[in-house]
């Protein structure tokens, strides 16, 4: 049954919301297809889910797109998905929407040139205001939060910092998402149930989603379900049910 957008809460739509795009190979596999040709219709996919995004008022959509554990599969594959980077990198999905891109990941460890697109799109998108779609390339949260960790005992050593005054923010605004909040709702495709080493620090209270859907095939109305189900759940961020009945906003931004 189809669920239309008006079947949707507009005013608890998730600010940030963060995907896992899997299936892409399989999907082509099942067609007889070279995997690129998975990827290539994936990126059909991020476009009309960016879209999507944009009009229902989500202000944060984080897609996982390379890991750093992806540089171990096949340089023919690798090449490729280097390459779709390139291509799909357009204006017009940023330009139309009123969307700014950014990434976020190990970007010293792609080809000089996706760097460079990579940063032109940036910079030629600073001024969009509607969505922020943050691409996770070459991107590990086991990485980020090493890299994290780094940087403070680095400033521990230099005496720009007191260990006795380390928080969670500390760690926090040391990561590369610290432009943004946390995702209230993360989503999987393509029938996975597990995270493989995604924004393992700001999910800690997300809300979960996994469906079967390869992620050529996910649509709009994919997207309705899983913000749906994310409504249908009480946030309680530690609480009691009690206690989030007497504040139930209390705790929404986090």
């Amino acid at each position: 049954m189809k669920m239309k957008t008006n079947e949707l809460d507009m005013s608890r739509i998730p600010r940030h919301i963060a995907i896992i795009m899997d299936g892409n190979g399989r999907w082509a596999t099942e067609r007889n297809k070279p995997r690129s040709y998975g990827h290539q219709a994936g990126v059909d996919t991020v476009r009309r889910i960016t879209s999507e995004c944009t009009r229902l008022g989500v202000k944060y959509l984080t897609l996982y797109t390379f890991s750093t554990e992806n540089w171990n599969r096949p340089a023919e594959e690798i090449h490729a998905l280097m390459g779709l980077v390139l291509t799909s990198l357009e204006d017009e999905i940023f330009m139309k929407n009123n969307v700014r891109f950014r990434v976020i990941g190990d970007i010293g460890r792609l080809p000089k040139e996706v760097q460079e697109k990579l940063h032109e799109t940036e910079e030629h998108t600073r001024n969009n205001s509607k969505m922020t779609m943050v691409v996770a390339l070459s991107y590990s949260a086991r990485w980020e939060i090493t890299e994290a960790a780094r940087q403070i005992a680095e400033q521990v050593k230099s005496g720009e910092l007191n260990a006795d005054d380390i928080t969670e923010d500390t760690v926090s605004q040391r990561l590369t998402t610290n432009f943004m909040p946390d995702p209230e709702l993360l989503i999987r495709t393509g029938g996975e149930l597990r995270i493989s080493n995604y924004l393992l620090w700001q999910i800690a209270y997300s809300e979960l989603y996994f469906c079967d859907t390869y992620w050529p095939d996910f649509s709009e109305e994919d997207l309705h379900k899983a913000i749906a189900s994310y409504q249908s759940r009480q946030r309680r961020f530690g609480k009691t049910e009690e206690q989030v009945e007497t504040s139930p906003n209390e705790g929404e931004s986090k």
